[in-house]
């Protein structure tokens, strides 16, 4: 199936995607708190959203990648980087991997453009799932922050 090979492709070259998706974090003025974590961080955190592609896409959910993207949403609200910031950062990951997918193309022919639209329409999908489970935990962690602020300030 041309878009499994299209998915390896995406898992084998995530540290061309990567390199894209640090540039682009490291020069947007309007991700000034995103812009502070470290290369290594940035970095790794992608190469986790890809390695773990296949899962996804497959139509599993599998509930450690929800307990990760999770856990991300409350590590970045502890970080104190704004929720917009880190929706944005995933929008610039699935840019980049998209990106790569066309620009790696196996060609014109139908079943191939064809493979290309529907990796399109499904990494779409994985990230839109990504960003649902960082903003559950990012909100889980901002609740619990003001009820802990209601009982020190009674």
């Amino acid at each position: 199936m041309l878009s499994q090979k299209l998915i390896e492709s995406v898992e084998r070259h995530c540290d061309q995607i990567l390199d894209g998706l640090v540039a682009q974090v490291k020069r947007d003025p309007e991700l000034p708190h995103l812009r502070k974590l470290s290369e290594e961080e940035l970095r790794e955190r992608g190469r986790a959203a890809l390695r773990n592609l296949d899962h996804w896409l497959t139509g599993g959910k599998p509930a450690y990648l929800v307990r990760q993207y999770e856990a991300l949403g409350r590590v970045r609200f502890e970080e104190s980087i704004p929720l917009h910031e880190v929706v944005r950062g995933l929008q610039i990951l699935k840019e980049q991997t998209v990106g790569f997918v066309r620009d790696w193309g196996f060609g014109q022919a139908a079943a191939e453009v064809q493979a290309e639209e529907e990796l399109e329409y499904l990494v779409d999908r994985f990230f839109d799932r990504l960003v649902y489970h960082v903003v559950l935990g990012y909100e889980e962690a901002l609740r619990n922050a003001a009820q802990l602020r209601r009982f020190a300030h009674p």
